[in-house]
């Protein structure tokens, strides 16, 4: 520790001589080590511009040192000089051949630039050279997922761990990219693979754990990352995905303990704070869960899912007036959430501010036309006013999108039987009833006479005799 410190004084210490000679405020001799340091501090520290200008004068000093001209490509890639870029690496390759760093960084250039068949021929010229073919890999699975050759980058993912098992990067974007070809399933054996190859990798449960947690296997999920957490017991990340599953599986109490944990370890977080306010949101325990999601836009106001999180507990209190302007203000950082959009539009409804419901269900159909609850949701307030012709024509739209909800059929079959079209509500109940013959009981919420029922009970019992099934 003591060390530590001493190295970040010294770094302290170098940086303000260096800040003093820009100044013009005295010479000052840098020694090459010196340079890296101080470009390596800018870098680090996103300060690009200071780490182009720091580049520069330690080539003008150095004009043969092959690390600065690498320092200096990185500064002006990180600015978007990209052409700059690869002149200077051209320069520090004609200086130092078959350097691996020099190939590396001119195919993360390329990639940049959106040349990626050129940054991936480099990337494999690169393997010629360099001892760690992991990286290179990985790199090269990024630059096809880049391009949506989602086999290909699983293909050179699996290269990656095979050079390496620990690459956690290569097994999160690996299951990520199976994720999105339907395979993910089947990822569950490669990830085992490395389990029974390295029993007490911590990493590799962990990565299970999220395979699973993704396939819906929450139980299955939590006991890879309590394996994981066995094996390394301050792995924070752990413990916050532990959390994650055990909410996912409603076990409420357990999730509010793992994100506890997680802050224990890693100290406060956005992340950690959101994770025990939806744990206690869930536990209905709404003034504690406002307290967290609050901490969590004191340390990060863009910060959309805590917002919500507010507005939520809100409206599940009734305090719909309340609800409404942090509803607004999580769609003022995610506007292309349909989640957002649709709790607006019912929290709109209940203060009866029906012209603005409207138009947020509008929004939230267009971003996610295959959720069931939004069509049912937004045809029912044309419905509640007697527009019938509207609502059925928003279920209709719904079905086409959801042709084998049996809910939207049965909806469907309400509305027609109020706007007196008996005969389309009778060929829509029995395309319902094949569907779900069950959900014929949300039928009956529409129609509470007696007489109604009775008649509609006539007509599903008949179906009920006809059907061979």
């Amino acid at each position: 520790m003591a060390e530590n410190f001493q190295r970040k004084r010294e770094t302290k210490e170098l940086l303000r001589k260096f800040e003093e000679f820009l100044k013009g405020d005295g010479k000052v001799y840098f020694e090459l080590e010196d340079y890296e340091k101080i470009i390596d501090y800018y870098l680090d520290t996103e300060k690009y511009s200071k780490a182009l200008k720091a580049s520069k004068l330690g080539m003008d000093q150095y004009p043969f040192s092959a690390v600065l001209m690498l320092d200096h490509a990185q500064a002006l890639c990180n600015l978007e000089q990209y052409q700059k870029a690869l002149k200077v690496l051209e320069k520090a390759n004609n200086l130092q051949p078959n350097d691996p760093d020099i190939y590396f960084l001119r195919g993360n250039t390329y990639s940049l630039m959106g040349k990626s068949q050129e940054a991936i021929k480099i990337f494999k010229e690169a393997l010629d050279f360099s001892d760690d073919k992991s990286e290179i890999y990985y790199n090269i699975g990024l630059t096809y997922q880049g391009i949506s050759e989602y086999k290909m980058a699983i293909s050179y993912y699996q290269k990656s761990l095979d050079d390496n098992l620990f690459h956690e990067s290569a097994l999160y974007e690996l299951a990520y990219c199976m994720d999105l070809m339907g395979e993910l399933e089947n990822s569950i054996s490669y990830y085992k693979k490395f389990i029974d190859q390295d029993p007490y990798s911590h990493h590799a449960w962990y990565n299970l754990g999220i395979v699973l947690n993704k396939l819906k296997k929450y139980d299955d999920a939590i006991k890879a990352y309590e394996y994981s957490i066995a094996i390394e017991e301050t792995f924070s990340s752990a413990y916050f995905n532990l959390g994650n599953a055990y909410l996912n599986s409603g076990k409420f109490q357990k999730a509010l303990e793992s994100y506890k944990q997680t802050l224990d370890l890693e100290g406060v977080s956005p992340e950690g704070y959101c994770g025990i306010g939806k744990a206690y949101e869930q536990l209905e325990h709404y003034d504690l869960a406002i307290k967290y999601y609050r901490k969590t836009t004191k340390l990060d106001n863009l910060y959309d899912e805590a917002w919500f999180g507010i507005g939520k507990c809100l409206s599940k209190q009734d305090k719909w007036f309340e609800s409404i302007h942090f509803f607004n203000n999580a769609l003022k950082f995610d506007a292309e959430n349909p989640q957002y959009w649709q709790a607006i539009a019912e929290a709109e409804f209940k203060t009866g501010n029906i012209l603005s419901s409207l138009d947020a269900f509008e929004e939230a159909s267009l971003l996610d036309p295959y959720n069931m609850d939004i069509w049912l949701n937004w045809s029912f307030i044309y419905y509640e006013q007697g527009e019938y012709e509207k609502a059925i024509n928003l279920i209709v739209s719904g079905i086409d999108n959801l042709p084998d909800q049996s809910e939207l059929y049965y909806r469907l079959t309400a509305y027609l039987i109020e706007a007196g079209k008996y005969k389309e509500a009778f060929n829509y109940l029995e395309n319902a009833l094949i569907l779900n013959f069950d959900n014929h009981k949300t039928l009956f919420e529409f129609f509470p006479k007696l007489e109604t029922q009775k008649a509609l009970y006539k007509i599903i019992d008949q179906y009920r005799k006809e059907d061979p099934q």
